[in-house]
């Protein structure tokens, strides 16, 4: 929340004078304004959904497994498919996801 100046409308700056003795200044006239309380207003953004990159689901489908320990499980075997995710020259990226279906972590090399 922010607050104006009631004499000329420029945003008013909090200024901090000491543990308990805070106020609100205008920066272009004298008017001040005392707080006495905490003025606290929390806003969380909204987080925005993130589509999978990989395709979603149904890239998993048809994929081959190899032996890859699972960094989360240890489970030995994973699923992997490889993507070109960077410029032509450079290696492939190799995206796994754990075959122990509770743990199903991603992880990419």
């Amino acid at each position: 929340m922010a607050y104006f100046c009631p004499y000329c409308g420029n945003l008013l700056n909090v200024e901090v004078r000491g543990t308990d003795s805070n106020r609100l200044a205008c920066m272009t006239c004298p008017h001040v304004y005392e707080i006495f309380q905490q003025i606290v207003i929390k806003r969380y953004p909204r987080l925005k959904e993130v589509d999978d990159v990989l395709g979603g689901s149904s890239a998993w489908e048809n994929v081959d497994s190899t032996e890859e320990t699972c960094p989360k499980c240890k489970h030995k075997r994973a699923y992997y498919l490889q993507i070109q995710t960077r410029s032509a020259d450079e290696p492939m990226t190799v995206f796994y996801k754990c075959c122990n279906v509770p743990c199903g972590h991603r992880w990419k090399d």
